[in-house]
């Protein structure tokens, strides 16, 4: 795991020093060394945590046998001895992934992201064709940003930071993606919080050649789903996610786990053991609050891990919002990151590669709002076949489901999702803070908007890599760790996504297909859990002194930046002490930290 950065112009080898700042401003992603490359018209910086190939054979930027091309990479490409076999007509130098990747450019060119599995995002520079070639995962687990310098020179890098301490452009702040963050909480994965700095959106790829741009998808989510009865799913599914853990826990040093004692980390863990007899795994709790950890005790006994558990007494919650924050680059109001942060801060004292259970919520049916929309599908689909046959629609009634009048007051269940799902505030209240512009987000599917199993494609394509793998590669990061995502598997994800959406969920059951499929891998207690977030309780941050002493220190005064965006008045009258407070404070502190550029 790494960070890369880069610069494209003439002259390169002049830009030293402004490549020099960005691979610093980046180091926390790779302290166990630095290099630089260049060409006369490409300059390659790379920051290494060293995870496979610890040698100097898997050092980069990486140069090809014949030095026309040379590759930065931050990522795993998981099963690569594999493609190292196929692709062995190439003189290999060193055992590592990154070089897979050269030998795999040299027959396939940018063809190559057909095969390439794993997490990453890389960038490779052609010297023959003067040619950059860069790409991003299909699931965007690892960031890509890009931009044109003040003097026509192309920026690419890991981190936003990193293109801004080159020096080499003035950010222009982006009223669409404030808009969305005040919206969602979280600016969208096909933009960012600056309208001159772009981030390559996952599943696509990047040519700069000539002074020219080109972007375009190569891969696009599966849209058909299955018919498969549940006993040939649960075969399939074991299968799948046996083969993806496997693959992820290929490295030259250790790689531990997660286990925070729900369904979804108690299930990586019990497919570690099948293929280790020893494991690590890390939970953490903060003391004196309702925590998950007896859970996580009961598996870390059943597979006799090396279970290291981390209790800590909450500390200063301010000032652990400013130390924490700047690592988004962005405003970022997820209320778990500081947790997050935590955890991986704990497992890196130990480990430099931990999986992690994320995304099964996503892929298995596993949000209450899942249930509340299954339950949405069912009334619009009747209420459709009786309009189609001219027959009177269901009236809007009120019972102890879900069919209240303000939920079936809307469209669809799309419309419930985007308009009520994780959203902080609405049209007409962005407007009162002079926040007029909206941001339409592109998929790679036609969405049904009453078809469940797309809700969850949206989800993927949108709350995933804008929310959940920005705070987990941010984080962990922030803390040199390694943090790997078995479900994410190219295969097992698909697998999963296709699925009918009964196997996934009903008005009775959540994530029916994991159940039925790993029950006998859980303890009891475990069987029989619901769902409880990894967060924090928000409300009770605000009834400490120093957390109150910063959100009036950054939203009471009116010659804060923040207030060169939002109205100054209309922001005092959400200030309530709820998930709106929260949402601007994280607002204002983004706007605190990158004064000196905005």
């Amino acid at each position: 795991m790494c960070g890369i950065a880069g610069i494209i112009t003439p002259n390169a080898s002049n830009y030293r020093a402004e490549l020099q700042k960005m691979t610093d401003a980046i180091a926390h992603r790779g302290p166990d060394s630095a290099h630089q490359e260049f060409y006369e018209n490409a300059a390659l910086g790379h920051r290494r945590l060293s995870i496979v190939d610890l040698s100097e054979t898997g050092k980069q930027p990486m140069f090809s046998q014949t030095k026309n091309e040379c590759i930065v990479l931050n990522g795993e490409i998981y099963g690569y001895l594999d493609l190292k076999k196929k692709y062995s007509n190439y003189h290999y130098r060193g055992t590592s992934d990154t070089e897979v990747i050269l030998a795999m450019y040299e027959q396939k060119g940018n063809a190559l992201l057909d095969e390439l599995p794993g997490m990453f995002a890389f960038a490779i520079w052609n010297e023959e064709k003067q040619e950059l070639f860069c790409a991003r995962d299909r699931f965007g687990e690892k960031p890509f940003y890009y931009a044109h310098g003040k003097n026509g020179e192309f920026i690419f890098a890991s981190e936003m930071k990193a293109i801004l301490a080159s020096g080499l452009i003035k950010p222009i702040v982006n009223q669409e993606a404030i808009s969305h963050f005040l919206q969602y909480g979280y600016v969208s994965a096909q933009q960012s919080i600056y309208s001159n700095i772009f981030t390559l959106p996952p599943a696509h790829f990047l040519v700069f050649s000539k002074g020219n741009i080109q972007v375009e998808r190569y891969y696009s989510l599966p849209k058909s789903d299955l018919k498969i009865n549940l006993s040939d799913a649960k075969e399939e599914f074991s299968h799948l996610l046996k083969n993806a853990v496997q693959k992820q826990l290929i490295a030259d040093v250790e790689v531990g786990s997660f286990l925070s004692g729900g369904l979804d980390s108690s299930t990586i863990v019990a497919m570690v053991n099948e293929f280790k007899e020893k494991q690590t795994t890390i939970s953490f709790g903060y003391s004196g609050e309702h925590s998950e950890l007896k859970f996580a005790e009961e598996i870390a006994k059943k597979y006799k891990t090396n279970h290291i558990e981390i209790h800590e007494n909450r500390g200063d919650i301010a000032a652990e919002l400013r130390k924490i924050s700047p690592y988004f680059d962005e405003p970022f109001a997820d209320m778990s990151y500081t947790p997050q942060f935590k955890i991986c801060q704990a497992a890196s004292r130990h480990l430099k590669v931990v999986l992690s259970g994320d995304v099964g919520d996503e892929l298995f049916g596993g949000y209450h709002f899942y249930t509340v929309e299954n339950q949405l599908k069912n009334h619009f689909s009747y209420n459709n076949i009786l309009l189609k046959f001219g027959l009177k629609q269901l009236g809007k009634f009120r019972q102890t489901s879900y069919l209240t009048n303000e939920n079936i007051a809307h469209e669809n269940i799309l419309d419930f999702h985007q308009n009520k799902v994780r959203n902080y505030f609405t049209e007409k209240e962005r407007n009162s803070l002079g926040i007029a512009a909206k941001y339409h987000q592109n998929y790679s599917f036609d969405i049904d908007p009453n078809s469940l199993n797309d809700i969850m494609r949206v989800d993927l394509e949108k709350y995933v890599p804008g929310n959940m793998l920005v705070k987990a590669d941010r984080m962990a990061m922030a803390n040199s760790l390694e943090v790997r995502t078995p479900f994410l598997d190219t295969d097992f994800a698909e697998f999963c996504i296709q699925l009918p959406d009964n196997l996934k969920l009903d008005s009775q059951n959540d994530k029916i297909i994991l159940r039925e499929s790993m029950q006998n891998y859980w303890t009891e207690s475990i069987r029989n859990r619901g769902k409880q977030g990894f967060g924090s309780s928000v409300e009770n941050w605000f009834e400490e002194d120093s957390f109150m002493k910063l959100s009036d220190d950054l939203l009471k005064n009116k010659e804060n930046r923040i207030f060169d965006y939002i109205d100054f008045s209309t922001t005092q009258t959400f200030l309530n002490k709820d998930k709106k407070h929260w949402n601007l404070l994280q607002l204002s502190l983004w706007a605190e930290n990158y004064k000196e550029f905005i």
